[in-house]
């Protein structure tokens, strides 16, 4: 069984700077983000694979957002800059039992508990 438990959201204004943590207890692979606001579906925000070699972003956290994990800590980090008021979301990190990039909520097996990220204009 692996928990997941996700810190660092907030309050901040548009064109500032977050960095979310996911620290997994349990052995993990691939780790994933995920968002949802309210009324909308949950979606893919970006994945790293087991090694961290490869990483995945969606259209919308391209070139603003990083993906990333430090093994040694069982951790994952998203560092979002440039946040947008279009990024307010429940943020939700995930642990897939796969080795490769998942994309899908359905490929994950566990989830965190969630992480309110809110930007302002």
């Amino acid at each position: 069984q692996v928990q997941l438990v996700e810190s660092g959201g907030g309050l901040v204004q548009a064109g500032g700077s977050l960095r979310l943590s996911c620290v997994a207890s349990g052995r993990t692979f691939t780790m994933g983000w995920f968002r949802q606001a309210p009324g909308k579906e949950r979606e893919f925000v970006s994945t790293i694979n087991w090694s961290g070699g490869s990483t995945y972003y969606a259209d919308s956290a391209k070139g603003r957002f990083t993906i990333s994990r430090d093994k040694g800590k069982s951790t994952v980090y998203l560092q979002m800059n440039s946040l947008k008021p279009e990024d307010t979301a429940t943020y939700y990190c995930a642990a897939s039992t796969r080795i490769m990039a998942a994309f899908s909520p359905s490929e994950y097996a566990y989830w965190g508990q969630g992480t309110q990220v809110t930007v302002s204009s």
